[in-house]
């Protein structure tokens, strides 16, 4: 095998032991958690961390909880060598890539299930997909113990879990989110977009202009029902097989969305030929 462009911990054990020297120097630790086929928008997570910390840990781990047995955890891009090469010329400095039996060892019978944040929209369609990601995450971070840890808007009901886990178990982290990386014509960057073909491909943007539009029409005073109805149409008549929501929700809550209130968010999922897409936009 290639020797890799950056250094590697396979075991909690040696992870801990390279932590905590920094620890032991004063050091400030920043972990981005992904689970690998890295592209531009992983990337940017690991300069933003840079930017305030002195040290940063990606994690590499595609993780079986949060994949029903109909989803794609067996065919799920795995790009370990490329990840690598990428991240060492973003300036990380660690790579912490368990196996399965190192994240979940035989006996292994714990596991986080969230409320709140975590009702409804992904839920409504991947029920076992958040106690998959927070019980990772909890274990993540207690491996880590970073000062923050980075994740991407994209996934904005994931972002909002994370920092209810966070706050509710008293976990000594911060969670800061990123802005979503966009390709030139609008597409949030995704591991999944390499599945699209080149026509969907050329679809897919409309994914973006549908909730800009319904953010504005919103905004207007048009009812968030018809709004998010409209969008749904425009999705389907435009070549997606089919619509899992099209919603309007508080970005703090993610409870329904009161206009007079505080800060809404447009939340979409929409399958495009064998590719689930999901995207959001703040109003």
């Amino acid at each position: 095998m290639p020797t890799p462009s950056i250094p590697v911990s396979a075991t909690v054990a040696d992870l801990r032991a390279r932590v905590g020297t920094w620890r032991r120097e004063g050091r400030r630790i920043a972990l981005i958690p992904t689970m690998g086929a890295l592209h531009e928008g992983h990337i940017s997570l690991v300069r933003l961390a840079r930017e305030t910390c002195d040290r940063v840990v990606t994690s590499i781990f595609v993780n079986p909880t949060q994949f029903a047995p109909t989803e794609d955890f067996s065919t799920y891009p795995r790009t370990f060598d490329d990840d690598c090469d990428q991240l060492a010329r973003a300036d990380c400095n660690l790579v912490w890539a368990p196996g399965v039996r190192e994240m979940y060892p035989e006996g292994f019978a714990t596991r986080i299930v969230p409320e709140g944040a975590a009702e409804g929209l992904e839920t409504d369609f991947r029920p076992h997909f958040f106690g998959g990601v927070a019980t990772v995450c909890a274990k993540l971070f207690l491996q880590v113990a970073p000062d923050i840890a980075v994740f991407g808007e994209k996934d904005f009901q994931q972002l909002a879990v994370i920092r209810q886990i966070v706050r509710d178990l008293d976990l000594p982290l911060a969670i800061v989110g990123a802005p979503t990386m966009r390709e030139a014509d609008g597409l949030a960057m995704s591991s999944r977009n390499r599945y699209l073909t080149a026509d969907e491909r050329r679809i897919a943007p409309l994914v973006h202009r549908v909730i800009a539009e319904v953010a504005e029409r919103v905004k207007s005073g048009i009812s968030v029902d018809a709004a998010c109805a409209d969008a749904a149409a425009t999705l389907t008549a435009g070549g997606f097989r089919s619509i899992d929501y099209v919603a309007v929700r508080d970005a703090a809550t993610l409870k329904p969305y009161d206009p007079a209130g505080g800060a809404g968010r447009v939340l979409v999922a929409a399958w495009l030929g064998k590719t689930r897409l999901i995207d959001n936009i703040a109003i």
